[in-house]
């Protein structure tokens, strides 16, 4: 399963990229909102996790570029903007979960298997 990460915390990124890689998952990872969309388009990711705060395009643009997908992709939105109006504003968008940073990465694993498991069953 290929996941791509968006962050511009280079610590953070490689810090998620590793741990989920040791969990079998395939990354993909960009720093900015421009790279983001473009391997988005490109790679078809299977989840992405989007930070607020990115250059070019900021998360809550890409999640709202991403639900418009024929085919949207899920989206985990995690920041350390905790405010209720961005968590709503993500929320209104479409992003499927909303993480507040600091966060505990085995809880950030826990939500990409419970969205990811619900593609596998049948409707």
């Amino acid at each position: 399963m290929k996941i791509l990460i968006a962050e511009d915390d280079s610590l953070i990124l490689k810090t998620i990229e590793l741990c989920l890689k040791r969990d079998g998952f395939e990354i993909i990872c960009c720093m900015d909102g421009l790279d983001a969309m473009e391997k988005i388009e490109s790679l078809q990711p299977d989840l992405i996790i989007v930070d607020i705060m990115l250059p070019y395009f900021s998360g809550l643009e890409i999640v709202g570029k991403v639900k418009q997908f024929k085919n949207p992709i899920p989206v985990i939105v995690i920041s350390a903007m905790g405010q209720q109006s961005v968590v709503e504003e993500a929320m209104k968008l479409g992003a499927d979960e909303y993480i507040s940073k600091p966060f505990n990465i085995a809880a950030l694993t826990a939500h990409i298997k419970r969205l990811t498991s619900t593609e596998a069953i049948p409707a």
